[in-house]
């Protein structure tokens, strides 16, 4: 079967076990003429751990905010407790005890307010009468919500603004309120993309946790190793259908074609690379990410992708918006091609051709409500105008090209970056900086979020730079992303270089002991 034709609905047979905690019956959905999702039928039991698979544009994110209320008008058949329910707003879920926390963190704090007070804001929001509570009162429960997820923050913490918590302590600040409401389902989309590899065990610990109490939790991810760990049965969207179901152990040969139309390898092969190194482009010297601790050199080659590898906190965030003009470094020297550079807004980077695919892609690279073409263009508007005026026709023709250039699934070049899934949002940020050709692409963090067939397209298109004469560098908390793409691997911890390899010298062992030590 290629990939674009159809998929085949499955026969799923009833589950055995207790009765269903939700209920999915002949769900269907469609936008505009298009179905998104077609019959879906799916049971989830008390205490028991569905992880549910699928390409960006499966379907994921529709079933998903149709279980939390926001999409109220599908078709099918929704029962909670074997009871037929309407799910026609985000408080009725919760009422029945549905809680998401979804994979784009923004929807889930309430800025202006502190830490405490978002931890206890689900509860503030339900209150009758007087909605006023003290703020001793408000720290005290804040603490015992936080008890529950082995959080320790202090109290100093809890009265913070939201806002300047990292962007794993909020997601961990969302699980923890969504936890102190007892729900009967608990749906977690992409729950580790902005944990540290420590973070994330905790969350297996308490979702093993949830299973014993009898919690039914739906969980979404592309991280095939933790499905493996965490799941009792495992279901594959693509194309709006349930393509497969599984209980363990897993067939992943199978769950991948179920999911991609096409056979993929469940592992990934580490490629062998040339040992060619190309003229140094961007040199660094005496470079300090945080300050007080040892200074790093670090050389950029052509020709060369540099994976950077490093847990949360250790630098790799700083060095890259350092690199891009948007924090300077607290000292050092930099050269780009032999010469000073020394940006001091992301502006100055971008005329010297280096170019950032950020974080967060909602809260640094995207314009909610603009075009893909419009998105793209955005840093090049200058060249796309005559007089003043933005060329329409140049602007869309450059957003035809990113769109083909990394099969980004989309409507047209008008479609607004809100109706695309979450992978094809990442392509259109790498697309956009590729549109220039840079001479250094850096990409923090760039497959967050995206299943497998996107990761393979960005690091494919990664590649395909370097193979033209640009310096890129991947960094990630993910060291199988990283060895996928990197011909030479560099392990970061604390802002200070603790390995520099290429090849057999950065076997994935190697890596990891390197970071656990570092620790």
């Amino acid at each position: 079967m290629s990939p674009t034709e159809p998929a085949e609905p499955v026969d799923l047979a009833e589950p055995a076990g207790p009765a269903p905690a939700v209920t999915l019956a002949d769900v269907s959905m469609a936008f505009g003429g298009r179905t998104v999702l077609a019959s879906v039928s799916l049971d989830i039991a008390p205490g028991s751990v569905v992880a549910l698979l699928g390409a960006n544009g499966a379907g994921k994110s529709t079933l998903i905010k149709i279980l939390s209320g926001v999409h109220p008008g599908h078709g099918g058949r929704i029962r909670v407790d074997g009871a037929p329910v309407v799910l026609d707003s985000p408080l009725a879920a919760r009422r029945l005890g549905i809680q998401t926390v979804h994979q784009r963190i923004g929807e889930g704090v309430v800025p202006g307010l502190s830490v405490a007070e978002n931890l206890v804001f689900e509860e503030l929001a339900q209150r009758r009468g007087n909605p006023f509570v003290s703020g001793r009162a408000t720290l005290a429960r804040a603490r015992e919500i936080q008890a529950g997820l082995g959080l320790d923050w202090s109290d100093a913490v809890l009265k913070r603004d939201v806002t300047e918590l990292g962007i794993s302590d909020r997601q961990l600040l969302i699980l923890a309120r969504a936890l102190a409401t007892r729900p009967r389902l608990l749906v977690l989309d992409e729950p580790t993309s902005a944990l540290s590899a420590a973070e994330a065990k905790r969350l297996f610990a308490l979702v093993a946790r949830m299973r014993e109490d009898g919690i039914a939790v739906l969980y979404v991810s592309h991280r095939l190793g933790e499905i493996d760990a965490l799941a009792d049965r495992l279901v594959v969207l693509r194309d709006g259908l349930l393509t497969d179901d599984q209980a363990r152990p897993f067939d992943w040969d199978a769950a991948l074609r179920a999911m991609l139309a096409q056979a993929q390898e469940a592992t990934t092969a580490r490629p062998v690379r040339a040992g060619v190194r190309g003229e140094t482009l961007l040199s660094l010297r005496g470079v300090r990410l945080f300050a007080g601790r040892a200074p790093l050199d670090l050389d950029l080659r052509a020709g060369e992708v540099t994976g950077v590898v490093g847990l949360l906190g250790a630098g790799k965030t700083e060095l890259a918006r350092g690199l891009f003009g948007a924090e300077p470094f607290p000292a050092g020297a930099v050269e780009l091609d032999g010469a000073a550079y020394a940006p001091r807004r992301p502006a100055d980077a971008i005329r010297a051709g280096v170019h950032l695919v950020p974080e967060d892609r909602h809260t640094d690279a995207l314009v909610p409500g603009w075009s893909v073409a419009r998105n793209v263009s955005l840093p090049f508007l200058k060249s796309l105008s005559r007089g003043g005026l933005v060329s329409r026709s140049r602007e869309d023709a450059l957003g035809r090209d990113t769109i083909g250039a990394l099969g980004v699934v989309a409507r047209d070049e008008h479609s607004t970056v809100e109706e695309l899934s979450g992978g094809n949002q990442q392509k259109v940020v790498v697309g956009r900086w590729l549109a220039a050709t840079p001479r250094v692409l850096i990409l923090d963090e760039p497959f967050r979020g995206v299943d497998i067939g996107a990761r393979r397209d960005i690091g494919r298109r990664a590649r395909a730079l370097a193979a033209e004469g640009a310096a890129v560098l991947v960094l990630s908390a993910d060291v199988d992303e990283v060895l996928e793409v990197a011909d030479r691997v560099v392990v970061l911890a604390g802002g200070e270089v603790h390995l520099d390899a290429y090849g057999e010298d950065a076997e994935r062992d190697r890596v990891i002991q390197t970071i656990s030590a570092s620790v």
